[in-house]
């Protein structure tokens, strides 16, 4: 079994140098992707609530 510190430091070393590989997003497309991801998960959400809503007075009329 190797040495934890040196397997740690190995593991860090490369993934540094992964990381120096990436291309990373301009300013400009992050905003555009943030706000893409953000308006879907708020239409996600809406649609969540409607269907559980309809669900809840469809339960409550067939229960009621």
């Amino acid at each position: 079994m190797s040495n934890p510190i040196r397997r740690f430091s190995k593991y860090t070393v490369s993934t540094v140098e992964e990381l120096k590989k990436c291309s990373w997003p301009k300013k400009r497309e992050l905003i555009e992707s943030t706000i893409v991801v953000t308006v879907a998960c708020l239409l996600l959400a809406s649609f969540v609530a409607v269907v559980d809503a309809v669900f809840g007075k469809a339960i409550q009329w067939l229960i009621g």
